[in-house]
């Protein structure tokens, strides 16, 4: 079927008005582009441009996915419908339209559901599915992507994100329906469950187990000034919650940000990795001399952090340089009280920071690297609990997403948000500041500096571009970055490593679209094409004896990987 064929049937069915006032304004190129294919579901979930077509996330496609799911959840048999789904959404446009639409479709099909009234952050959304039993859970968020995007994640039982599987089913699901226009849902919404303040009630008191040192918190929390911005998103309710229940009161909201609001206002992108998403609460921080600045993206998975240096200037720091202070923080916490398990690991990603792996070997414990996504990670914490062959102390991904405590199976920045604060504590009792906390780190452990680029393949044949790229560099064998040999090159597609020798080893991750190279001075490459966007990631590692060394050496093989990859 051409997508003058699907697009032909969109013409002709009963869309809702916004939809169908759209579809006529579209151009010949914008109409190709909204129909030449349906929004890929993957393992985390769909998420693109809001709009008409069945390239977009409208509620056309809502209800298509979530008939696939409910299908799946069919299948699965009676158990699985009595478990049901718990839905939650964020502050975007037509987020809670988006969520009203999949428990319809899902009441329709007799399947328990359970949906928040008004949205809640992405983490207690898989808290709930784990805390009720759910059999699976549906968030509507695009996380940290521009305004006119939204998303549509799906979560199985063990509070992380669907398994291979269970995502071919659903697409699966999907290519079986005949027509999308004629899905069935429950306008009387029969087997749905508000739920609201139990479910807030049982998320915050084990948010209150993610503290360390009680004691610290009395002592300094109360002197510890800061600053918070949940970026328009759902973060204020339950992280302020969750900040004054652990003992600190002495912060400020920034008011404009505060305001729930799809269009996202202030900021350009709602993404706390861009230091320029910072700037207004880093202003606010100014004026009132605050120690540091902390923000959440809208759906209250990723954290971002600023902190203040000697001369009153602001030091956005990087998702690796939190995870680092974070992880030592902890271990050291741990030592001190004597609870810190011998057998213990902490989980990242293998594009993440080889940062907090050393701090983590310095104190006895392991580090696993798990495939890009925190699904991964989650995946590992069910290993551990079945095998018992590691304790889990931390997980992170380079993105600013981390997990202190797996209650919630996906990275949650309220946890973030409370470990961040008392780890402020700690360092003003000790009479540092963050900057001084880091610096010591990066002169016992080296200087370790990271950066990220994307390059943009939209468009049609923008999957088909990257792909291209991606087998370059697989037929070309890479000898040499900048003036660095290459030791070993990783093929995750292929899960072998094969080092300069030629020798080969097996990978334990499963497969994936993702090459990395290591070097001779233990810095690291790696490309992988986003799961979620259009977009080619290039990701880079050093290490060195200074700062100054480090970011020369990055900026070089910034250089060079961009010549490659454009060449």
């Amino acid at each position: 079927m051409t997508y003058q064929d699907t697009l032909a049937r969109w013409q002709q069915a009963d869309l809702p008005a916004d939809l169908a006032a759209e579809l006529k304004q579209l151009s010949p190129a914008e109409q190709e582009d909204a129909f030449y294919q349906n929004l890929p579901f993957g393992t985390a979930g769909m998420r693109g441009q809001m709009g008409v077509g069945t390239n977009r996330i409208n509620v056309v496609m809502v209800a298509l996915v979530t008939e696939a799911l409910a299908a799946y959840i069919d299948q699965s048999g009676d158990a699985a419908k009595k478990a049901g789904v718990v839905i939650a959404f964020d502050s975007r446009h037509h987020s809670k339209e988006f969520a009203r639409v999949a428990s319809r479709v899902l009441s329709a099909h007799g399947i328990k559901v359970y949906r928040f009234s008004s949205l809640r952050p992405t983490p207690e959304l898989s808290f709930s599915v784990r805390h009720l039993k759910a059999f699976a859970g549906i968030m509507i968020t695009a996380s940290h992507n521009p305004k006119q995007d939204n998303g549509y994640k799906v979560y199985g039982a063990d509070g992380g994100q669907m398994i291979p599987e269970a995502v071919q089913a659903v697409i699966d699901g999907m290519a079986a329906v005949e027509n999308e226009f004629a899905i069935v849902q429950d306008e009387t919404e029969a087997n749905v469950q508000v739920v609201d303040d139990d479910l807030d009630n049982a998320y915050l008191a084990e948010v209150k187990t993610i503290s360390v040192d009680r004691d610290l918190i009395q002592k300094e929390g109360a002197d510890l000034k800061f600053v918070y911005t949940p970026l328009h998103g759902t973060g204020q309710y339950i992280g302020e919650k969750a900040l004054q229940q652990a003992g600190f009161t002495n912060y400020t909201i920034v008011k404009e940000q505060a305001e729930l609001d799809g269009d996202f206002p202030t900021v350009k992108k709602p993404n706390p990795e861009d230091p320029a998403a910072l700037s207004l609460a880093i202003e606010y921080a100014k004026k009132e001399e605050a120690d540091l600045v902390v923000a959440t993206d809208p759906d209250a998975d990723r954290m971002g952090a600023a902190v203040r240096l000697a001369d009153g200037s602001y030091q956005v720091l990087s998702g690796n340089q939190i995870a680092g202070l974070m992880v030592n923080y902890l271990l050291a916490a741990k030592k001190k009280n004597q609870t810190l398990p011998e057998n213990g690991a902490i989980v990242t990603s293998i594009v993440s920071s080889r940062f907090a792996s050393e701090i983590a070997k310095s104190y006895g414990v392991a580090t696993l690297d798990v495939l890009t996504g925190f699904k991964y990670i989650a995946a590992m914490i069910d290993r551990f609990e079945e095998k018992k062959d590691y304790t889990y102390l931390f997980g992170f991904e380079e993105s600013f997403g981390y997990l202190v405590k797996p209650f919630a199976h996906d990275k949650d920045a309220i946890q973030a948000l409370v470990l961040f604060a008392e780890m402020a504590a700690y360092y003003k009792e000790k009479g540092q500041s963050f900057a001084d906390g880091l610096k010591k780190l990066y002169e016992q452990h080296g200087y370790f500096e990271e950066k990220t680029v994307a390059f943009d393949f939209p468009g049609v044949n923008g999957h088909e571009e990257m792909a291209a790229l991606m087998t370059k560099f697989r037929n070309q064998k890479l000898e040499t970055v900048g003036d660095q040999l290459v030791l070993a090159t990783q093929d995750f597609a292929s899960q072998r490593q094969i080092d300069r020798a030629g020798a080969e080893k097996k990978l334990p991750q499963p497969k994936a679209n993702v090459l990395k190279y290591w070097l001779a001075d233990g810095s690291w490459i790696a490309l992988r094409p986003s799961g979620t966007e259009p977009k080619l990631k290039l990701y880079m590692g050093v290490v060195a004896d200074s700062q100054a060394e480090a970011d020369a050496k990055l900026q070089n093989f910034e250089t060079m990987m961009k010549e490659k990859i454009k060449a």
